[in-house]
């Protein structure tokens, strides 16, 4: 079976000055991720290897490049899931950790629970031997000036997602050579958001789902849209019954918008290989792996072929 990896750097108006970085992110992040696949790596290794490499980049809002709350301090949040097992680690509102993924796959692999949150998470990750790093270095200068702009949470969101100008998740899904799929998903959140809001990103079923009946998510958008619609389990609902990756993604994100005006997008792959990028905001940066190919876009429709 030919193994297949497809990732998405957050699903937002992105401005001219970070469209062709967004999209030389998630091309290297496809890159590192399918390295794995090719080497014979399980797709869960995979899509922490492609999610890690987002969140090393300051041009995503995971990790390194976070969005900053109320009180100017970085939340992030991320999920990892095996569709072989349904076995899935989540952590929320974590700080200091600059690869929320790793810790998300250690809660799952090291302990009988499936999210931790805030202290105890980093309690975990002290447990565990996972490094801090200082809180500055997870916040770009980017970050720094468009906090000082948008100090207010109701005027945030309203530009954020009436206008779609906040920078957003990140995430990746992966199908390996044995048949198994796996999803990833990390963010910083909502900038300004108030101190402890969780989003969807961490919640299994709504940031991210995998499973190998049926396909793995990665979701991206709004969060408290994203949560209200269950928007992972959402669209492999419509695979269930029957609709292609592609129809699926566009029938939930139709219906999110239509039924609690929520913008958003989402990658996708099936069981079988097939997989979709989708979003129904301005941009999305995505990109994905399949028959040594590698496939991206930013723009609406857009489906532009680069070498692996």
């Amino acid at each position: 079976m030919s193994s297949v990896l497809v990732v998405h750097g957050g699903a937002w108006a992105i401005p001219e000055e970070l469209a062709r970085p967004s999209v030389e992110g998630v091309k290297a992040a496809a890159r590192a991720g399918s390295s794995v696949l090719r080497s014979g790596g399980s797709a869960l290794d995979a899509v922490e290897a492609a999610v890690r490499a987002m969140e090393d980049n300051t041009v995503f809002n995971a990790g390194h490049g976070a969005t900053l709350n109320a009180d100017g301090k970085v939340e992030l949040d991320a999920i990892i899931m095996d569709g072989k097992t349904l076995a899935s680690g989540a952590v929320s509102s974590v700080k200091n950790i600059a690869n929320p993924v790793s810790l998300a796959r250690a809660v799952m692999e090291k302990t009988s629970h499936v999210m931790l949150t805030d202290t105890g998470a980093n309690l975990f990750a002290e447990s565990i031997g996972i490094r801090t790093v200082p809180a500055d270095e997870l916040v770009s200068d980017f970050e720094k000036k468009e906090w000082e702009k948008h100090k207010n949470y109701v005027t945030g969101v309203i530009e954020d997602f009436s206008f779609q100008r906040d920078h957003d998740t990140v995430g990746a899904v992966a199908l390996d050579s044995s048949g198994n799929v796996a999803c990833a998903t990390s963010t910083g959140g909502i900038r300004n958001k108030m101190v402890g809001r969780v989003g969807d990103s961490p919640v299994i079923g709504c940031g991210g789902y995998a499973d190998n009946s049926l396909g793995a998510v990665s979701c991206t958008g709004h969060g408290e849209s994203i949560l209200k619609v269950t928007l992972a389990r959402l669209i492999l609902s419509h695979v269930e019954q029957g609709k292609s990756i592609a129809d699926a993604s566009k029938l939930a994100l139709k219906y999110m918008s239509d039924r609690v005006q929520g913008g958003g997008g989402a990658v996708v792959v099936s069981p079988s290989g097939q997989w979709a990028a989708t979003f129904t905001t301005q941009r999305m940066a995505w990109a994905a792996v399949e028959r040594d190919e590698l496939w991206y876009g930013l723009e609406q429709n857009e489906r532009l072929k680069d070498q692996l």
